[in-house]
Parts: structure tokens; C-alpha cells; sequence
């Protein structure tokens, strides 16, 4: 179905919205962050993955929004849940998050046409040092990417500030994966790579709507996609965190669409 809605909007130009837009994608950004605020209270040691789709799905039809990805492309699924050294596109399932497992839950909600895309990083009761070393180089990594951010600047800048900080950690970050443009269409132009050089790639201009969803590897950077087409990992089997945000660039910065109502897009992670 959202394969239908894209076709007839993506051009594959860069698109500059209005004040209007910007609204769309305020509403549409609130509810995905709300529906991962919801989920904070259930992911706990036990819980399979698959339930907490599923409380996901309802969740998002209660409100009168469309989970975007669920027939997306053939995937069957309303989130993605990536936990341990799944880098991303983890299908939810019957197996059960474990204790001191990490797990990324991505979700994408389509309201009133718009898309909202974020995704968060959960500890499963305690985790280890590094674990959690891990999840805090990844959320600092996008808040200096989205500092970066600003009419004027360009998208190498987003990167660069994303790979400086994380190679200084002794970290990498992953090549394979990039954020993208959203709005009316859910994967749109420009690509947002988390690596670059100062200066490079496209010119950020005021009206521009798109994610920036930096992963991390705690070993190499490389990945691989398993046999269902889907499930990306680290080849090296090293921990891997990735968190996003939607984002629209305005007169003088940015404007988060996905923040969290209660402030929870990082939720407190308990350490051994």
C-alpha cells in the first residue's frame, strides 16, 4: 500500500516544504515518538519481540495513523527490532529479549499523508559497561550530527561531525545504511550519509525534511544482510546501537518532529 501512496510523489529531486508541511510532519513525528514511549514499560527480559510489535500496530491504529512499513516493500512487520549485533531491519519474532541485551526499535507512522521515522535504543534490564558505552556514543554521535545542521551547511558536514566523534571513541560507523529524505514520501532524496568531509554533498536549505539515523558498531564497520533479505549484522558479530531522528531545517537550524512527548528518546539504561 505505501509502495502505491510513494508512486505518485517520488522524484527523486529534493523537495523545500511550506509552514504547512512542516505541521504535517509535526503530528506525524509526535505519534511515532509517543508509540515508542509507550512500548519503554514492556521491554523487559522475556518479552519476544513480536509482542511488542504487535502492541506497536495497535497502538498506531488506535490513533487513526498507518504503520508505514507494515507491506512495505513485502515486509510484514509494523517495527523493526534490532538487538545485540542486528545493525537494523530485525524482523520481530517469537524469540525473547534477554537480559542485558540492547535493542533498537524503529517505527515509521503515516498521518494524514505524512511520514514520522525515529528510532530509539532500550536496555533489557542491566547491561554491560560496554553496552552501554556503546548506546551513549551513539546518541551523542546524532545530537553532533544534528548540531551540524543549518541553512547554508551542507549534508558532509552531518557526517563528518558523526564519524569525527565516533572513530575518536575507537567506534565505527556503519557505510551500508544512510538517512534519507521523508514527508508525503517514506524513503525520499537527499541520501544522509553518517560519514563525509566537511563541506561536500548537497546545499541544506530552509524547508528540507529528512532523518538522520547514525549506526555504530563497537567493532568494524562492515555488515551483512541475512537470507531473508531483511536482518542487517556486523560481520564481525560486535555490538551495533543506531538511533534517529526526523528533522526539518528552518531559518536558522532545525526542528525535531520526533522528540519525545516524555521524554524518553533516550530511556535510562541501567549498567552493571
Amino acid at each position: 500500500m505505501t509502495d502505491i501512496l510513494e508512486a505518485e510523489f517520488r522524484t527523486g529531486q529534493i523537495k523545500i516544504h511550506t509552514a504547512e508541511d512542516f505541521e504535517g510532519m509535526r503530528k506525524a513525528g509526535r505519534l511515532a515518538a509517543e508509540c515508542l514511549d509507550m512500548l519503554t514499560e514492556h521491554v523487559v527480559p522475556g518479552v519476544a519481540t513480536e509482542k511488542l510489535d504487535d502492541l506497536a500496530r495497535e497502538f498506531i491504529l488506535d490513533h487513526g495513523a498507518i504503520p508505514a512499513c507494515l507491506g512495505y516493500r513485502g515486509y510484514t512487520k509494523t517495527t523493526c527490532i534490532s538487538a545485540n549485533h542486528v545493525v537494523c531491519h530485525g524482523i520481530p519474532s517469537e524469540r525473547p529479549l534477554r537480559e542485558g541485551d540492547i535493542a533498537n526499535i524503529d517505527v515509521t507512522v503515516i498521518v494524514d499523508g505524512w511520514h514520522g521515522d525515529t528510532s530509539r535504543m532500550y536496555g533489557v534490564g542491566v547491561v554491560s559497561p560496554r553496552a552501554k558505552r556503546l548506546v551513549d556514543i551513539t546518541y551523542e554521535s546524532l545530537e553532533r550530527g544534528l548540531a551540524a545542521i543549518k541553512p547554508g551547511a551542507r549534508t558532509g558536514d552531518i557526517g563528518h561531525a558523526i564519524q569525527s566523534f565516533v572513530e575518536a571513541q575507537r567506534a565505527s560507523v556503519v557505510r551500508d545504511f544512510c538517512g534519507h529524505g521523508l514527508g508525503k514520501v517514506f524513503h525520499d532524496a537527499p541520501n544522509i550519509l553518517h560519514f563525509g568531509q566537511k563541506g561536500s554533498g548537497e546545499l541544506l536549505r530552509p524547508g528540507m525534511f529528512f532523518t538522520v539515523e547514525p549506526m555504530v558498531n563497537l567493532g568494524k564497520p562492515a555488515v551483512k544482510v541475512l537470507a531473508d533479505g531483511w536482518t542487517a549484522v556486523t560481520r564481525d558479530k560486535s555490538l551495533s546501537a543506531q538511533c534517529e531522528h526526523s528533522i526539518g531545517v528552518t531559518e536558522d537550524g532545525i526542528e525535531i518532529f520526533t522528540a519525545s512527548p516524555a521524554g524518553l528518546f533516550k530511556p535510562p539504561i541501567q549498567s552493571a
